[in-house]
């Protein structure tokens, strides 16, 4: 009797998310495991109970989905994960908490697309500013953008020290060149965003962070990515389905909306999790392997 697929779903917080759940579903698992509450130091026992109990050809069939919504905590129950595997009893393992890593890599792989398309430029050759960058799809857009050369600025509506020290610690973790810094008041994010050539917002849904009059100041901007599906936009002027659209109040960029960021998301996340049944080897699954799979789709 053919054995079913089983995806463990390991969770910090004390529930796993709905979304996650869905598309789990539908890339064909048959049965979901969700665990809540889940402590970091836990995850070497529970992760030898999920190998050690289907056998060699069982554990083909098998799989574990970390959660929840720090980004570190999820690379550290990765990183436990991994060290837990006793070959041939190995699964595959998929971080992706909050979303934040396959949502990250699709924002920063449609931008980069929009940069390299109508300006013939890299990351590398470009300042990039993240508003609402302390929060868990702020930091990985930031570790994912300054890995790939940007000089990366996470930026805090309150606090500097928060988003330095956030910096810093992510700056330790990923080996990027993070810094960290304060815009309360539009003067504070006129001078940020003067000499900016991409912005990114993560910042909280329904709230506008960059209004028509304070984009009217950045003179360098390329391309700006807005996640916020939530009228009003993050920031002014950008629609939800925009993938390259003229941003009016801007001298000459183009605006990647929250729809557009979304369809990518959701092919990122569909194809890793399906990478984890489908493969012949185990794999291990963060937000560099989901930046690699945003940017072969928008190659595709």
């Amino acid at each position: 009797m053919a054995k079913r697929s089983i995806l463990h779903m390991f969770d910090p917080m004390p529930n796993n998310s709905p979304f996650d759940v869905n598309m789990a579903l539908d890339c064909d698992f048959d049965v979901l495991m969700s665990y809540a509450n889940v402590k970091p130091d836990s995850m070497h026992r529970m992760t030898q109970d999920v190998i050690f109990s289907r056998g060699p050809k069982g554990v083909k069939q098998t799989a574990i989905f970390i959660g929840g919504r720090d980004i570190g905590v999820a690379i550290d129950m990765l990183v436990s994960a991994k060290k837990s595997m006793v070959p041939p009893f190995e699964v595959s393992v998929l971080a992706d908490p909050s979303g934040a890593f396959t949502t990250a890599a699709a924002l920063v792989a449609c931008v980069e697309k929009e940069l390299k398309t109508k300006f013939n430029k890299q990351l590398k050759d470009c300042k990039a500013l993240v508003f609402g960058g302390t929060g868990p799809v702020g930091i990985a857009t930031g570790v994912i953008t300054s890995l790939a050369g940007a000089e990366t600025k996470l930026v805090d509506h309150f606090s500097k020290d928060v988003a330095q020290s956030l910096a810093e610690e992510y700056n330790r973790r990923f080996k990027c060149n993070l810094s960290g810094t304060i815009a309360t008041f539009d003067e504070d994010k006129i001078k940020l965003i003067e000499d900016a050539d991409l912005i990114f917002c993560t910042a909280k849904a329904g709230i506008q962070i960059l209004s028509a009059e304070v984009l009217g100041h950045a003179t360098q901007l390329k391309v700006v990515g807005d996640v916020n599906a939530v009228p009003p936009s993050g920031i002014a002027g950008v629609n939800v389905n925009d993938f390259g659209t003229p941003l009016a109040s801007t001298e000459s960029a183009v605006a990647v909306g929250p729809l557009a960021v979304g369809n990518v998301k959701y092919k990122v996340q569909h194809a890793l999790l399906s990478s984890m049944l489908t493969g012949d080897k185990p794999v291990y699954l963060d937000f560099i392997e989901a930046f690699k799979k945003a940017k072969e789709i928008l190659d595709s």
